[in-house]
């Protein structure tokens, strides 16, 4: 029998030493013998264009018709994509398009992709009105991922241009995307375009979620705009419960970064007040603000309460013991100071990163990351590592005394 494979309409040219030259492109292909062996099935393995491709199986018999598969096709689709090869996708997408195959969301998106690298916006409009005749329950998952590619990419009017597209052809904007569209705006754009992101969010009526609150939180920190930074929480609402203390929590940071010791208490007490339990990241932000401005009796009521919530302190709380008192130069002091608290157990921290994008970190927290980094100890506790620090500060001391 002899099997035959139909190709539909005419691909272009491609020879396996195209293939081997492709191999050296930095990896933009790995898979490249793959590749060829899909486009050999249309092709041959001449490399010559021929509608034809005989295959002989067993000489002497009928001869069999096969066209390219669904499978066949997105190989080729997907390479011409990788490689940026617009013109050679489309005549692909073309093929899909008038035959009876269904193209995966997948696959559509990452022609989008090459179609808005080259600024081609006009055929992502036809290619997006085309799914939409050949099976539109697939459109959601496309936005979706084209949205999301265009906005880890930084590609902010690429992912504009989706979702108007998205609203144009009568599909809403739901609660996860609106989210990731303020995300996007947070970490790639400006801070007036991220609020600006947030307004269209808000007058969509879609509430503001725990990541996205934390990305814009994110962006005023590192522009050290910590009044906006209050200023979003109280808008955003500190009676909502269902992120936690995440908002009162950025607020007494947005304060104790400026050291407005007296709003920080305040606020703290209206929290507590209002019903929510200080975590470790509440008691963290307020022993930062004591330590760097050597508030040792403010610092100690802060560690009783925080025995007495039985929250469980980090090398965050240790540190702020430990730089307060060698600061006031009351190293001998240090034990009583942790009399409180367990120095056998084993190091941790789950602090918020954003306290440490707002504080920064303690002398001791950094020196002891390095210790861990860097020692030949697996297991640590807290009074190894305090025992190191002290040895390590009498060495620095003994040298300087010494020149």
């Amino acid at each position: 029998m002899e099997i035959v494979l139909m190709a539909s309409t005419p691909f272009p040219l491609i020879t396996r030493k195209y293939f081997r030259q492709l191999k050296n492109f930095e990896g933009r292909f790995k898979d490249w013998d793959r590749a060829y062996h899909c486009y050999s099935q249309i092709h041959g393995s001449s490399g010559e264009r021929s509608p034809l491709v005989s295959l002989n199986i067993v000489p002497n018999s009928k001869s069999k018709v096969l066209f390219p598969d669904n499978s066949t096709l997105s190989e080729l689709l997907v390479y011409y994509a990788d490689n940026d090869l617009l013109s050679e996708a489309l005549e692909i997408w073309d093929a899909m398009f008038n035959s009876s195959f269904v193209p995966e969301a997948r696959i559509v998106s990452q022609l989008i992709y090459v179609c808005a690298s080259v600024r081609d916006f006009d055929t992502i409009t036809t290619i997006l009105r085309q799914m939409k005749l050949k099976d539109a329950d697939l459109l959601p998952d496309i936005f979706a991922m084209s949205i999301s590619y265009f906005g880890k990419k930084g590609k902010l009017d690429c992912m504009e241009f989706m979702i108007k597209e998205m609203v144009s052809m009568g599909y809403s904007v739901d609660s996860a995307t609106g989210n990731a569209y303020v995300m996007y705006y947070s970490s790639c754009g400006s801070l007036a375009d991220m609020e600006v992101a947030y307004n269209r969010l808000k007058r969509s009526r879609i509430l503001i979620e725990e990541e996205a609150i934390k990305a814009v939180s994110l962006a005023y920190i590192k522009e050290n705009k910590f009044f906006a930074l209050g200023r979003f929480v109280r808008e955003v609402g500190l009676g909502r419960k269902n992120v936690g203390n995440l908002l009162w929590n950025l607020l007494l940071l947005s304060y104790s970064a400026n050291f407005k010791m007296k709003s920080l208490q305040r606020e703290f007490v209206r929290m507590v007040e209002a019903g929510f339990k200080p975590d470790l990241d509440t008691f963290n932000i307020r022993a930062l603000a004591f330590s760097k401005m050597s508030l040792i009796w403010d610092l100690h009521v802060s560690l009783e309460h925080m025995k007495h919530e039985k929250v469980v302190p980090d090398l965050v709380t240790y540190g702020c013991v430990v730089d307060a008192y060698l600061d006031r130069r009351l190293g001998r002091n240090l034990k009583y100071a942790l009399r409180k608290f367990e120095w056998n157990d084993s190091v941790s921290i789950t602090t918020d990163p954003l306290v440490f994008e707002a504080m920064g970190k303690g002398d001791f927290h950094l020196s002891s990351e390095v210790v861990m980094e860097y020692g030949k100890k697996k297991e640590w506790t807290y009074e190894m590592l305090v025992a190191t620090y002290l040895k390590k500060k009498l060495r620095s001391n003994q040298i300087f005394w010494n020149y």
